[in-house]
């Protein structure tokens, strides 16, 4: 080979990599908007929780394989029916006694998850199956959940109260919601 030769197999090789790294930017970029897409608000809170970008972002992508493999339907018409005839109660209930209303609330939230296919043992790992469908009313379920945790020993106040009851509705109606775990309405 000329020495022409090779610098031109150089060039080439270099242009190889270089649109090779490119693509790869790319590629990374895609994933990352994806990502940020699907997880919303949890997107940063999942990324603060992590050393690092790719392990966050190993982490969400762990976290949507698993929910894949979970057996995620919409609720009957006549189980929805019945879930929003339930609320209706604990609303009304909440007048007389908050604290036991905020407790219903939360395990007719957890009752409404269970029917739908998620695991519901333990509360962190709910939070990580939630993430994935339901990042929006996410906080509004830690927030409701920690309120709830108060009131078992009586240290929330009434209002406090009425918010966990606010903060239980958004992930409840959400839940509630005829739609598959991509956010998809269900056939």
């Amino acid at each position: 080979m000329t020495a022409e030769t090779w610098i031109w197999v150089a060039v080439a090789v270099v242009v190889l990599a270089a649109l090779a790294a490119v693509g790869y930017a790319v590629l990374q970029q895609q994933r990352r908007s994806r990502l940020r897409s699907r997880f919303g608000p949890e997107y940063e809170r999942i990324m603060a929780g992590h050393e690092n970008r790719r392990a966050a972002e190993q982490d969400m992508i762990a976290r949507e394989q698993r929910l894949a493999e979970l057996d995620i339907k919409p609720l009957t018409p006549q189980a929805r029916d019945g879930y929003a005839a339930r609320w209706t109660e604990v609303q009304e209930r909440f007048v007389d006694t908050p604290g036991f209303a905020v407790t219903e609330a939360d395990q007719l939230v957890t009752a409404v998850m269970a029917e739908r296919g998620y695991p519901t043992e333990d509360f962190e790992q709910r939070l990580a199956d939630l993430s994935v469908g339901h990042a929006a009313t996410l906080d509004h379920y830690r927030q409701a959940h920690t309120i709830s945790g108060r009131a078992a020993h009586k240290e929330a106040s009434t209002e406090e109260l009425r918010q966990a009851m606010v903060h239980y509705r958004a992930l409840f109606e959400e839940l509630l919601a005829e739609t598959t775990t991509e956010g998809r309405h269900a056939r």
